[in-house]
Protein backbone atom coordinates (compact mmCIF):
# COMPACT_ATOMS: atom_id res chain seq x y z
CA UNK A 1 0.00 0.00 0.00
CA UNK A 2 1.24 3.55 -1.04
CA UNK A 3 1.47 6.17 1.65
CA UNK A 4 0.62 9.88 0.94
CA UNK A 5 2.47 12.35 2.61
CA UNK A 6 0.37 14.63 4.00
CA UNK A 7 0.94 18.65 4.67
CA UNK A 8 -1.51 21.51 5.94
CA UNK A 9 0.36 24.94 4.36
CA UNK A 10 -1.94 27.10 6.35
CA UNK A 11 -2.82 30.25 4.19
CA UNK A 12 -0.39 30.80 1.75
CA UNK A 13 0.47 32.92 -1.08
CA UNK A 14 -0.93 31.10 -4.17
CA UNK A 15 2.40 32.14 -6.44
CA UNK A 16 3.90 30.82 -2.94
CA UNK A 17 2.26 27.47 -2.96
CA UNK A 18 1.86 27.23 -7.06
CA UNK A 19 5.78 26.95 -7.01
CA UNK A 20 5.89 24.10 -4.48
CA UNK A 21 3.75 22.20 -6.04
CA UNK A 22 5.94 22.92 -8.78
CA UNK A 23 8.95 21.42 -7.08
CA UNK A 24 7.10 18.08 -5.78
CA UNK A 25 5.51 17.57 -9.40
CA UNK A 26 9.27 17.72 -11.15
CA UNK A 27 10.65 15.71 -8.05
CA UNK A 28 8.49 12.98 -9.33
CA UNK A 29 9.78 13.14 -12.73
CA UNK A 30 12.97 13.33 -11.83
CA UNK A 31 12.75 10.46 -9.86
CA UNK A 32 10.76 8.40 -12.64
CA UNK A 33 13.84 8.99 -15.49
CA UNK A 34 16.41 7.89 -12.44
CA UNK A 35 14.52 4.66 -12.19
CA UNK A 36 14.60 4.37 -15.89
CA UNK A 37 18.22 3.75 -15.56
CA UNK A 38 18.10 1.23 -12.57
CA UNK A 39 17.76 -2.39 -11.98
CA UNK A 40 13.83 -3.02 -10.72
CA UNK A 41 15.59 -4.04 -7.18
CA UNK A 42 17.41 -0.23 -6.78
CA UNK A 43 14.47 1.63 -8.42
CA UNK A 44 12.75 4.16 -5.61
CA UNK A 45 9.69 4.62 -5.13
CA UNK A 46 7.71 8.32 -5.90
CA UNK A 47 6.17 10.14 -3.59
CA UNK A 48 2.31 11.22 -3.56
CA UNK A 49 1.41 14.45 -1.76
CA UNK A 50 -1.71 15.93 -0.56
CA UNK A 51 -1.78 19.30 0.21
CA UNK A 52 -4.13 21.40 2.08
CA UNK A 53 -4.17 25.15 2.31
CA UNK A 54 -5.69 28.40 2.22
CA UNK A 55 -4.74 31.46 -0.08
CA UNK A 56 -5.49 35.35 0.39
CA UNK A 57 -8.42 36.28 -1.99
CA UNK A 58 -6.94 35.46 -5.66
CA UNK A 59 -8.88 34.19 -8.64
CA UNK A 60 -6.97 31.98 -11.61
CA UNK A 61 -7.93 31.25 -15.01
CA UNK A 62 -7.39 27.83 -16.63
CA UNK A 63 -6.42 26.87 -20.26
CA UNK A 64 -10.53 26.74 -21.55
CA UNK A 65 -11.34 30.13 -19.71
CA UNK A 66 -11.94 33.17 -21.19
CA UNK A 67 -10.68 36.31 -19.42
CA UNK A 68 -13.77 38.25 -19.95
CA UNK A 69 -15.42 36.24 -17.47
CA UNK A 70 -13.49 37.71 -14.47
CA UNK A 71 -16.42 40.17 -13.72
CA UNK A 72 -13.55 42.55 -11.80
CA UNK A 73 -11.31 44.88 -13.60
CA UNK A 74 -7.26 45.05 -13.08
CA UNK A 75 -8.10 48.52 -10.94
CA UNK A 76 -10.67 46.63 -8.69
CA UNK A 77 -8.92 43.46 -8.02
CA UNK A 78 -5.55 45.83 -6.98
CA UNK A 79 -8.19 48.12 -4.49
CA UNK A 80 -9.80 44.82 -2.76
CA UNK A 81 -6.54 42.97 -2.92
CA UNK A 82 -7.25 40.40 -4.95
CA UNK A 83 -4.53 38.55 -6.99
CA UNK A 84 -4.93 37.19 -10.59
CA UNK A 85 -3.23 34.17 -11.80
CA UNK A 86 -3.51 32.67 -15.62
CA UNK A 87 -2.49 28.95 -14.80
CA UNK A 88 -2.15 25.61 -16.93
CA UNK A 89 -4.42 23.71 -15.93
CA UNK A 90 -7.93 23.40 -17.03
CA UNK A 91 -11.48 25.05 -16.00
CA UNK A 92 -12.16 28.65 -15.91
CA UNK A 93 -12.39 31.43 -13.60
CA UNK A 94 -11.73 30.09 -10.37
CA UNK A 95 -12.35 32.25 -6.87
CA UNK A 96 -10.03 31.25 -3.93
CA UNK A 97 -10.18 33.16 -0.49
CA UNK A 98 -9.70 32.66 3.31
CA UNK A 99 -11.65 30.05 4.94
CA UNK A 100 -12.19 27.98 1.69
CA UNK A 101 -9.88 24.96 2.33
CA UNK A 102 -8.05 24.08 -1.48
CA UNK A 103 -6.13 20.42 -1.76
CA UNK A 104 -3.41 19.77 -4.06
CA UNK A 105 -2.93 16.27 -4.91
CA UNK A 106 0.16 15.50 -6.48
CA UNK A 107 0.54 11.72 -7.33
CA UNK A 108 2.64 9.23 -9.59
CA UNK A 109 -1.00 7.95 -11.52
CA UNK A 110 1.05 5.08 -12.71
CA UNK A 111 0.34 3.70 -9.51
CA UNK A 112 -3.36 4.62 -8.75
CA UNK A 113 -6.54 4.59 -11.12
CA UNK A 114 -5.85 4.55 -15.25
CA UNK A 115 -9.03 6.46 -14.85
CA UNK A 116 -8.44 10.21 -13.94
CA UNK A 117 -12.28 10.32 -13.36
CA UNK A 118 -11.98 7.65 -11.04
CA UNK A 119 -9.51 8.33 -9.12
CA UNK A 120 -10.61 12.19 -8.99
CA UNK A 121 -14.48 10.76 -7.51
CA UNK A 122 -12.31 8.73 -5.13
CA UNK A 123 -10.36 11.20 -3.51
CA UNK A 124 -13.08 13.77 -3.48
CA UNK A 125 -15.09 11.19 -1.38
CA UNK A 126 -12.17 10.69 0.83
CA UNK A 127 -11.55 14.13 1.44
CA UNK A 128 -15.70 15.55 1.62
CA UNK A 129 -16.75 12.18 3.00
Amino acid sequence: MRQVHFQDLGLIDYATAWDYQTKLFQATIDRKIANRNLPESEQLLTVDHLLFCEHPHVYTLGKSGKQSHLLLNEAEMRQSGVQFFPIDRGGDITYHGPGQIVGYPIFDMDHHFTDIHRFLRTLEEAVIG
